[in-house]
Protein backbone atom coordinates (compact mmCIF):
# COMPACT_ATOMS: atom_id res chain seq x y z
CA UNK A 1 0.00 0.00 0.00
CA UNK A 2 1.47 3.43 -0.90
CA UNK A 3 2.31 6.08 1.64
CA UNK A 4 -0.35 8.63 2.52
CA UNK A 5 0.60 12.18 1.60
CA UNK A 6 0.57 15.12 3.98
CA UNK A 7 -1.48 18.00 2.59
CA UNK A 8 1.00 20.59 1.35
CA UNK A 9 -1.34 23.47 2.14
CA UNK A 10 -1.58 22.31 5.75
CA UNK A 11 2.21 22.17 6.06
CA UNK A 12 2.31 25.89 5.27
CA UNK A 13 -0.51 26.88 7.62
CA UNK A 14 -0.11 24.80 10.79
CA UNK A 15 2.67 24.02 13.25
CA UNK A 16 2.77 21.64 16.21
CA UNK A 17 3.74 22.44 19.78
CA UNK A 18 5.86 20.05 21.82
CA UNK A 19 2.76 18.78 23.62
CA UNK A 20 0.99 18.00 20.33
CA UNK A 21 -1.32 21.00 20.08
CA UNK A 22 -1.78 22.72 16.72
CA UNK A 23 -0.90 26.40 16.18
CA UNK A 24 -2.02 28.65 13.32
CA UNK A 25 -1.56 32.26 12.35
CA UNK A 26 -4.09 34.79 13.57
CA UNK A 27 -6.78 35.51 10.98
CA UNK A 28 -7.92 38.89 9.72
CA UNK A 29 -4.64 40.66 8.90
CA UNK A 30 -4.33 40.24 5.14
CA UNK A 31 -6.05 43.40 3.96
CA UNK A 32 -8.51 46.07 5.11
CA UNK A 33 -6.40 47.23 8.05
CA UNK A 34 -7.97 50.71 8.00
CA UNK A 35 -11.30 49.19 9.12
CA UNK A 36 -9.75 47.47 12.11
CA UNK A 37 -8.94 49.08 15.42
CA UNK A 38 -5.43 49.42 16.81
CA UNK A 39 -6.28 47.05 19.67
CA UNK A 40 -7.30 44.31 17.24
CA UNK A 41 -4.14 44.74 15.16
CA UNK A 42 -1.98 44.60 18.26
CA UNK A 43 -3.64 41.45 19.58
CA UNK A 44 -3.68 39.71 16.19
CA UNK A 45 0.08 39.10 16.07
CA UNK A 46 1.85 35.79 16.36
CA UNK A 47 0.10 32.43 16.45
CA UNK A 48 -2.82 30.96 18.38
CA UNK A 49 -3.78 27.44 19.46
CA UNK A 50 -6.44 25.64 17.43
CA UNK A 51 -9.51 24.40 19.34
CA UNK A 52 -9.59 20.77 20.44
CA UNK A 53 -12.27 19.53 17.98
CA UNK A 54 -10.48 21.21 15.08
CA UNK A 55 -7.16 19.75 16.25
CA UNK A 56 -8.54 16.23 15.86
CA UNK A 57 -9.76 17.00 12.33
CA UNK A 58 -6.46 18.58 11.28
CA UNK A 59 -4.34 15.73 12.63
CA UNK A 60 -6.53 12.99 11.19
CA UNK A 61 -7.13 14.46 7.72
CA UNK A 62 -4.09 16.58 6.93
CA UNK A 63 -1.16 15.02 8.81
CA UNK A 64 -1.56 11.24 8.66
CA UNK A 65 1.85 10.42 10.21
CA UNK A 66 2.06 13.27 12.71
CA UNK A 67 2.10 12.31 16.44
Amino acid sequence: MPKMKTKSGAKKRFRFTASGKVKHGVVGKRHGMSKRGNRFLRQATGMTIVSEPDTRIIKRNFFPYER
